[in-house]
């Protein structure tokens, strides 16, 4: 499979029935192998072994309703109270990253209401913060995860 910009995983990948599968450790079960879960499995490593995000605090393929249609977020970071905090919508990585991918990221996030919206093909990727003006600011980086503070 294509090399990414991403950091390098250590990942279980097997041959099942001519099709090749990756074990998805959060969903704990192995999925087809297609060029945009290769770039979802990446980036779900960089969340937990780069960011430090937990791995209780991501969700893979979450759904959602919009405009009466079924849509799925590719991973949702939620917090420690459950709210939702980054979208990451993954692409493959045989296509750039788009105008395009940033409306159907922003139209999935006028649902789910994250403070984060992430964008990657595994090559390129770029992070927007929602603003106070219901707009978008791209940051240089993800934030990282920040455990609550001791009182």
């Amino acid at each position: 499979m294509q090399s990414l910009s991403l950091p390098q995983i250590d990942c279980n990948i097997r041959k099942t029935n001519g099709k090749v599968e990756i074990f998805d450790i959060i969903r704990k079960k192995y999925i087809i192998l297609q060029p945009e879960e290769w770039v979802r499995q990446h980036m779900i490593h960089y969340l937990i072994y780069e960011l430090n995000y937990p791995k209780s605090h991501l969700k893979i393929e979450t759904g959602l309703r919009y405009n009466n249609l079924q849509k799925r977020s590719d991973i949702l970071v939620v917090d420690r109270e459950g709210e939702n905090r980054i979208l990451v919508e993954c692409k493959t990585f045989k296509k750039g990253i788009n105008q395009s991918a940033l409306n159907q990221a922003t139209v999935y996030n006028k649902e789910i209401m994250a403070k984060y919206i992430v964008l990657t093909n595994g090559i390129n990727l770029y992070c927007c913060e929602l603003t106070d003006k219901k707009g978008y600011k791209f940051l240089e980086a993800i934030p990282t995860y920040k455990p609550k503070e001791p009182r």
